[in-house]
């Protein structure tokens, strides 16, 4: 019995070291016990979701520790503001509440994630040299003669998905969409669920409430279903992301200025493949083992390599948080249908917040020409007022995912890009293609002769992106000199090749720092940044290239596989889910015992966390 003391408390006691991870065999231990449990009572409702909702309190505890109180209190709060909003008798009271509830949301969120970032534009507006203080850590010390660190503020893990997912219900039920769950232990289940608690998909209630009131029911081919995702998700994990992860990726992006041009650029193609397999692998375990159970959770990724422009690329990637965006901040906004309040309000707190935190006027000045250019440009042309409104709905939108996604320069820049690219990619194909021929051109030839010039490295990317999209395009136009048949599949190679090129360079300021604590996540992602682009940018040693490839064939290797996976025919891999759905039990348990013997074999000793557990 002394002996099994330690034991049960190990497993029981929260270890900052080993939180509970779906590639780790304890996790599946951890599963085995919960569904063996589960399934003695998975027809009583209430006690079935009771249990549910406890286990994943028990699995946050694991990963987050006293974090947990934070979880408990947005159950609690959202569960009661909810009744309140659908209970009120008027319209000023019902606003009150969701008025409330978005406040109480949005500001546990932000203390956690945020204050870093406020804390910064407040010390560079008014010359303060104020510091963090974590008013949670103090309250632990005392309440459980813990050791934090009050002078450090550590993000809860998960927390802006549960944030997301508890205020979408409120505001849904505002909207009367959805009705209140009948008991707090409901409530819980649906918004703590284990599977997508720490990294999503965000679940809307509207999809997820039904099934708290239906009985479990798993068919022989939805059991194959969720084996092969939960396989499929532990390859892309274990195989392609961990992989490419501590055997290349994490070695340049350390020390760019080690590592030549090309293979600086092969980190950065790399990584692109790194971040979709670790996050919809992740994504593929948490819907085979919620389907294992009997609840379906959305589809957050759709192929988004394969889109032939940015904005489809965001229709297809992380759709969950996508969609959230649309329905609760573009829409709201105006959407495409105008500007409202809002859209300028954003606009200028998002200039603002640019303007102070790179303490230049070069910025300011570039800003407020930009902005007197589009009212006289909206002014002089009133037909072209809602093609700006609506873009500056999306170019807001971006930029407030990126700095959902961490309160640091490199986010506000990587979602700055991406709706940057939106735009620009909507303004390029209302022009001829003799006019885009035309402008990428001249664009390639002005900045070779400044690159030939100065060298500046980030000139010289420029030049080459703009000559390989006119090399595309003049072949374009001497082809349909002689036909004016079209080769789609080269059409659609060439777009997808264009848009993942361009969503790859964004991700060098998504991942430069993004890793790092806030208070120095700034300088670092700038300096690696930097370092990256003028290694890219500088003349390579075009005779190194083919030895370096040889010497990076796994790695090549691994990206190769990766992607041609991803571009295969969605029909073709809807077939061969059904085909291993479709087989005899005990063959589908073989094939997938010796499927994750196999990809237990490329594990490394030091696990990788999931990426978006910090956001």
């Amino acid at each position: 019995m002394e002996q099994l003391i330690p034991y049960f408390t190990k497993i029981f006691s929260f270890d900052e070291a080993t939180p509970l991870l779906f590639t780790q065999f304890y996790f599946w231990g951890f599963f085995a016990i919960v569904f063996a449990v589960f399934t003695l009572f998975h027809k009583k409702l209430l006690l079935r979701n009771a249990f549910l909702f406890f286990v994943s309190l028990f699995f946050y505890y694991k990963t987050s520790g006293s974090y947990l109180c934070i979880l408990v209190f947005t159950v609690i709060a959202n569960f009661f503001v909810g009744k309140f909003v659908y209970n009120s008798k008027t319209v000023a009271t019902k606003k009150a509440w969701i008025v409330a509830s978005v406040i109480v949301n949005l500001f546990t969120l932000s203390y956690f994630k945020y204050a870093y970032f406020f804390l910064d534009v407040i010390n560079d507006l008014f010359g303060t040299d104020l510091h963090v203080y974590n008013f949670f850590a103090a309250a632990s010390n005392k309440m459980f003669a813990t050791n934090s660190l009050v002078d450090t503020i550590v993000l809860p893990v998960g927390i802006s998905f549960f944030t997301f997912q508890a205020m979408s219900y409120c505001i849904d039920i505002y909207r009367n969409k959805v009705k209140p769950v009948n008991n707090l232990f409901d409530f819980g289940f649906y918004l703590t669920f284990f599977p997508q608690l720490v990294a999503g998909p965000i679940v809307r209630a509207d999809k997820f409430i039904p099934q708290l009131y239906k009985e479990t029911y798993l068919p022989r081919r939805s059991f194959g279903i969720a084996v092969f995702w939960i396989v499929n998700g532990l390859a892309k994990k274990i195989i392609m992301s961990d992989y490419l992860s501590t055997n290349f990726v994490d070695r340049v992006f350390d020390n760019p200025l080690l590592f030549s041009g090309f293979e600086n650029l092969l980190a950065l193609f790399a990584y692109s493949l790194q971040v979709y397999a670790d996050f919809s692998g992740y994504t593929d375990i948490a819907i085979g083992v919620a389907l294992l159970m009997g609840f379906r959770l959305p589809r957050n990724f759709n192929s988004p390599y394969k889109a032939l422009t940015p904005t489809e690329f965001w229709r297809r990637w992380h759709i969950s948080f996508s969609s959230w965006l649309r329905d609760y901040l573009y829409i709201p906004l105006g959407g495409n249908r105008g500007a409202g309040f809002g859209t300028f309000f954003w606009i200028a707190m998002i200039a603002l917040i640019c303007i102070i935190l790179s303490g230049s006027w070069m910025v300011a000045a570039a800003i407020l020409g930009l902005f007197a250019y589009i009212a006289v440009y909206a002014k002089f042309k009133p037909g072209s007022r809602k093609f700006i409104t609506t873009n500056m709905n999306a170019m807001t939108t971006q930029l407030l995912g990126g700095l959902w996604h961490g309160a640091s320069w490199n986010f506000m820049i990587w979602g700055g890009l991406n709706g940057f690219g939106q735009v620009v990619n909507k303004i390029w194909v209302k022009y001829s293609i003799q006019t885009r021929a035309i402008a990428s051109f001249v664009l390639c030839a002005v900045c070779s002769i400044i690159a030939k010039h100065n060298g500046d490295p980030l000139i010289t990317i420029i030049a080459v992106w703009s000559g390989v999209i006119f090399v595309g395009i003049y072949a374009n136009m001497v082809y349909h000199l002689f036909t004016q048949k079209t080769m789609h599949w080269l059409y659609v190679a060439w777009n997808v090749t264009l848009t993942f090129t361009f969503i790859t360079f964004t991700r060098l300021f998504f991942r430069a720092g993004s890793n790092l604590d806030p208070a120095e996540a700034n300088e670092v992602a700038w300096d690696t940044a930097t370092k990256m682009i003028t290694q890219i940018g500088t003349p390579w040693n075009t005779h190194a290239i083919g030895a370096m490839a040889w010497e990076y064939k796994n790695i090549i290797g691994v990206f190769a596989l990766g992607m041609i996976i991803h571009w295969l025919p969605d029909h073709f891999k809807r077939w061969y889910r059904v085909v291993f759905a479709s087989m005899p039990r005990p063959l589908q348990v073989i094939l997938a015992c010796v499927g994750i013997f196999v990809i237990y074999q490329f594990m490394s000793a030091d696990s990788q966390p999931f990426i978006y557990f910090q956001f």
